[in-house]
C-alpha cells in the first residue's frame, strides 16, 4: 500500500489550509461562542469546490478521489470542526447518495447544485427512538398513487436548519422491518416539511442540528432515491464513506490541538524554562504526535480502501470503522492531553484547546458510536 501523496493532494492540502488559516480560523472561536451558522465560508467552500469533491466531473464535482476529500476535511477540521462537519455531510452522506443510487434526472436535478455548493444538503435517518439501531424507524411513507405521504420526526439532523435537499429514510413497509425502509428526497418549502427546535451543544456549535418534521408530507414518487426497500441499504453504505469524513474531522482535530499544545510547551515558563523541559510534558507530546500518525494511516488507509472498493464492488466497512473508532478516540486523547498541558489556562475560552476538547467528543458518538464500530469490527473479523 502506497500512502505517499501525489501532485494533486498536495495541492488539494495547500489549498484546503489556506482557506482554513484564512477564512476559517479567524471566525472559528466566534461562531462557537454564539453556535452561529458560518454560511460566508459554507459558500465560499462550494466556490473551492469543496462541497462536491469527489463527485465526477460531469455532475460539476471536482472528480477527486477520496484520499484528496479526507485531506480536505483534516485541514478544515485543524482550526474548526463546526465548518468540517458541514463539508463532510455533504460530501459523504449526501452528494455520494445521489452519485451512487440516484438516476440521471435526480443527479442533473439536485447533484449539480449540491456539487457546486449553490444548494445545502442533509441526511436524515436518526429518530428518537432509532440511533445506532437504524432499522427501527418510525417515520412512515404511505404510497399513495404516484406520490408519498410521509409521517414522522427526524433527530439530531446535521445541517437542517439550512439544507435545500435532505435524504430522509422512511418506512414504506413496515412489516418487512429493515427491508421496508427507503429513501426519499425532499426540497426545503415542500409543504408538511418543517425544521424544528435547534439543538444547544456541547461542541461542533457552528454546525446546525435539529428536529426535522413531516406531516402528511407529499413527495413525488420521482423523489425516491433507489428502488422501494432499498433504504437499508442505501443508508449503511453511506454511512460507511461517512465514517471516513468523521475519521478525517477527528483527525484534524487532534492535529489542531496537538499544535496548540506544542506551541504552548514551547513559549510557556515555569521553574525558570519552558515547560517542553520537563519528562513530563515531552513525554505527553510523543504518545499524542504518534497517535496522530497512527490514526492518519488508519484514515487515508480507509480513503484508499474506499476508492478500490468502488472500483471492485467490495466493502471498506472494516476499514472505515478502525479508521473512526481509532481517529476518533485519538481525537478526545489528545484533546485531554493538549488542556493538561495548558493547566488552567486550556480551561479558558481564550485558549482554543477547551473547543477542541469539546468539539472532540462529537466524533465518538456520530454515525456511529464507538461502540458501534467496535461491533462492525468485530463482526467483520469473526465472519
Amino acid at each position: 500500500m502506497d500512502l505517499r501523496l501525489n501532485e494533486e493532494h498536495e495541492m488539494i492540502r495547500k489549498m484546503a489550509r489556506e482557506f482554513a488559516q484564512k477564512e476559517v480560523a479567524p471566525i472559528a472561536a466566534e461562531i462557537d461562542e454564539k453556535a452561529r451558522f458560518p454560511m460566508e465560508n459554507v459558500r465560499k467552500m462550494g466556490e473551492l469546490g469543496f462541497m462536491g469533491l469527489t463527485v465526477s466531473e460531469e455532475y460539476g464535482g471536482a472528480g477527486a478521489d477520496t484520499l484528496a476529500y479526507v485531506i480536505a476535511i483534516e485541514e478544515i477540521a485543524r482550526v474548526c470542526a463546526s465548518t468540517a462537519v458541514i463539508m463532510s455531510v455533504q460530501n459523504s452522506l449526501v452528494c455520494q447518495g445521489f452519485e451512487h443510487f440516484g438516476d440521471e434526472a435526480q443527479k442533473r436535478t439536485y447533484l449539480t447544485r449540491l456539487a457546486s455548493g449553490q444548494a445545502l444538503g442533509a441526511f436524515a435517518l436518526t429518530e428518537p427512538e432509532a440511533g445506532c439501531d437504524a432499522a427501527a424507524q418510525r417515520t412512515t411513507a404511505r404510497r399513495d398513487g404516484d406520490r408519498y405521504i410521509l409521517n414522522g420526526t427526524k433527530h439530531f439532523i446535521t445541517n437542517g436548519a439550512y439544507a435545500d435537499i435532505v435524504l430522509v429514510f422512511a418506512m414504506t413497509d413496515p412489516a418487512a422491518g429493515s427491508r421496508g425502509i427507503s429513501a426519499f428526497i425532499v426540497e426545503k418549502g415542500t409543504p408538511g416539511f418543517a425544521a424544528g427546535r435547534e439543538e444547544n451543544k456541547m461542541g461542533i456549535r457552528g454546525s446546525s442540528t435539529c428536529e426535522l418534521i413531516f406531516q402528511d408530507c407529499a413527495v413525488p414518487a420521482t423523489q425516491r432515491l433507489g428502488t422501494e426497500g432499498q433504504g437499508y441499504r442505501i443508508a449503511l453504505t453511506l454511512l460507511d464513506g461517512g465514517r471516513i469524513g468523521i475519521a478525517a474531522q477527528a483527525l484534524g482535530i487532534a492535529e489542531g490541538a496537538f499544535e496548540a499544545a506544542l506551541g504552548y510547551a514551547k513559549t510557556r515558563r515555569q521553574f525558570g524554562q519552558p515547560i517542553g523541559n520537563f519528562q513530563a510534558i515531552q513525554w505527553m507530546l510523543a504518545d499524542m504526535g504518534t497517535r496522530i500518525e497512527a490514526a492518519r494511516l488508519l484514515t487515508y488507509r480507509a480513503a484508499l480502501a474506499k476508492d478500490a472498493a468502488q472500483a471492485s464492488g467490495a466493502r471498506y466497512s472494516l476499514e472505515a470503522a478502525q479508521a473512526k473508532l481509532f481517529a476518533s478516540e485519538t481525537a478526545v486523547w489528545v484533546a485531554d492531553r493538549a488542556v493538561q498541558i495548558h493547566g488552567g489556562y486550556g480551561y479558558m475560552k481564550e485558549y482554543p484547546v477547551e473547543r477542541f476538547y469539546r468539539d472532540a467528543k462529537i466524533t465518538e458518538i456520530y454515525e456511529g458510536t464507538s461502540e458501534v464500530q467496535r461491533m462492525v469490527i468485530a463482526g467483520t473479523l469473526l465472519r
